[in-house]
C-alpha cells in the first residue's frame, strides 16, 4: 500500500515522502495516528502544501535556535553537589539539574534537549551538548562543584 508521510517516522521515511508500507502498518498504524494519508492524487496536493507550510515554519525555528546557541555558547553553568575524598559525587548530575541551573540563569531549556552519554558523577568541569534544534546543538561548560 503506497502511503504519503505526514510526519517524519524514524526507519520508515520523512515528511512528504511516498513510502510503500504493508497494508496492516498503513490500517493499524499509520492512518489512525494520522502520521500518513492513502495516495491519491488530491492527498497529494494537500499534503505537499503542508510540507512547504512545514518547510517555512522550520525555517523560522532553526534561525530562533540558531540565535539562542550564540547566547548559550559562552554560559558556564555552576551546580553544587556534596562529594567524597576522591571528588567523586554522593548521587550524580543529570540533564534535569543542568536544566534547572539553565532555568535559574533564565534560559528555559526542556532537559530531553540536553544530551549527556552518561550522568555526570565527578567534581570539575564537564562539556554537554545541547540541542535547540534537530541541526543546531551547542556545548555548554557545565562545573560541579563541592557542596559546603
Amino acid at each position: 500500500m503506497e502511503i504519503i508521510l505526514r510526519e517524519d517516522v524514524e526507519h520508515l521515511g520523512a515528511r512528504g515522502q511516498l513510502v510503500k508500507v504493508a497494508a496492516g502498518y498503513a490500517r493499524n498504524f499509520l492512518l489512525p495516528k494520522k502520521l500518513g494519508v492513502p495516495a491519491t492524487d488530491s492527498n497529494r496536493k494537500i499534503v505537499e502544501q503542508e510540507r512547504q507550510a512545514h518547510l517555512r515554519k522550520d525555517a523560522k525555528l532553526k534561525s530562533e535556535a540558531e540565535d539562542l546557541a550564540k547566547l548559550l555558547g559562552s554560559v558556564t553553568v555552576t551546580i553544587k553537589r556534596k562529594a567524597g575524598e576522591s571528588d567523586q559525587l554522593f548521587g550524580s548530575v543529570t540533564a534535569g539539574d543542568v536544566a534547572d541551573a539553565l532555568a535559574a540563569q533564565k534560559y528555559v531549556i526542556d532537559r530531553r534537549k540536553i544530551q549527556m552519554e552518561e550522568p555526570i558523577k565527578t567534581l570539575g568541569e564537564h562539556k554537554v551538548t545541547v540541542r535547540t534544534h534537530k541541526e543546531v546543538s551547542v556545548e555548554i561548560t557545565v562545573n560541579v562543584t563541592r557542596e559546603e
